[in-house]
């Protein structure tokens, strides 16, 4: 039984080694050593470029792969166990829902083969499908959906037969604006209410907008597991600014040019020291990246102090993106 301080998802040292051939028996190790804790109530994005590995490991939890070495449990039970099965939702990528049924037919049929009775499916399927924003398209027949309309069908599918842990594989996939901004609504009330869902989804502002934490794959191997911030490689971790001022611009540019001697960021990694552009006589717009907070307060400071004002400044944190290429790049040896 699952504790309070059980994770949701535990595996260590986990091997999946696919063999081809009789005689000369080739084999490629599609997962190497992964070890990797989930915890109940967040919700964990998994990342990866075509070929990481990702539908393996998904596949291995769910119990539709068979792993070659190491442990595996899903809420405190060995994978591939019948009891924790039951407790697991999922969202395939591609779901085929035969094109005769409308929603409410479809959750009648899913719900059955997740061992509901038919009343406890008639119970539940109104507020999921009014959840997922097809309460008003109960009734439409399925060939009439848009691709987003399967999808968030799909999703209500996962959700009817009430799952403490949920598999979603790019759930977002073939939604317009509106319907991403339903599921993720959707995702954050299913954290809200203690729910762990581990996302597989090559949108990553997707993922970085509702993702606690995320893992990175790459040929089989965990490149790095945490928060954005903790994905990046504390010598690569900057601080970019970018402000409006007014002042003189031969005041501008000495001040820039004193903190770029030992304090520029961008300096350090071979870029540009800063970009000035001007938007009037005496107002300057300037991008600078800098090394740390002490770097920002000098900064501040110094154009203060030579009687610039500051008019504007706007701080952008590391994106997903760049933390995911970042963490890339350095398993190739390019960092």
């Amino acid at each position: 039984m699952i504790t309070n301080d059980s994770p949701a998802i535990l595996v260590q040292d986990l091997h999946k080694t696919y063999r081809d051939g009789l005689i000369f028996r080739r084999s490629l190790d599609a997962l190497k050593g992964i070890t990797l804790r989930v915890d109940q109530g967040e919700i964990f994005g998994l990342l990866g470029p075509n070929g990481a590995g990702k539908t393996t490991f998904v596949k291995l939890l769910l119990g539709i792969v068979r792993k070659t070495k190491g442990v595996a449990f899903m809420l405190g039970r060995p994978v591939g166990v019948r009891a924790g099965r039951k407790r697991v939702g999922y969202l395939p990528e591609n779901l085929r829902i035969p094109r005769h049924h409308n929603a409410n037919s479809a959750l009648d049929l899913f719900g059955q083969l997740s061992g509901l009775s038919g009343r406890e499916v008639k119970s539940r399927r109104g507020a999921i499908l009014e959840s997922v924003g097809l309460g008003d398209r109960a009734r439409d027949s399925v060939k009439k959906y848009s691709k987003g309309m399967v999808q968030r069908l799909g999703l209500a599918i996962a959700l009817l037969h009430d799952p403490e842990l949920i598999f979603m594989d790019e759930p977002t996939d073939g939604l317009d604006p509106l319907g991403r901004t339903q599921v993720r609504e959707v995702l954050l009330e299913l954290k809200a209410q203690g729910r762990t869902i581990f996302l597989n989804s090559h949108l990553l502002q997707e993922v970085e907008m509702v993702c606690d934490r995320v893992a990175i794959l790459d040929r089989g191997d965990l490149l790095g597991v945490g928060t954005v911030e903790e994905l990046v490689p504390q010598h690569i971790k900057t601080i970019q600014l970018e402000l409006v001022v007014v002042g003189g611009d031969a005041v501008v540019q000495t001040v820039l040019h004193d903190a770029g001697r030992n304090h520029l960021a961008s300096a350090a990694e071979g870029g540009p020291a800063y970009v000035l552009d001007r938007l009037s006589d005496n107002q300057f717009a300037i991008r600078i990246k800098l090394m740390d907070q002490t770097d920002v307060d000098r900064l501040v400071d110094e154009l203060r102090r030579h009687g610039v004002s500051i008019i504007s400044m706007v701080r952008h944190r590391i994106s997903l993106e760049e933390a995911f290429l970042t963490v890339l790049a350095q398993a190739k040896g390019r960092l």
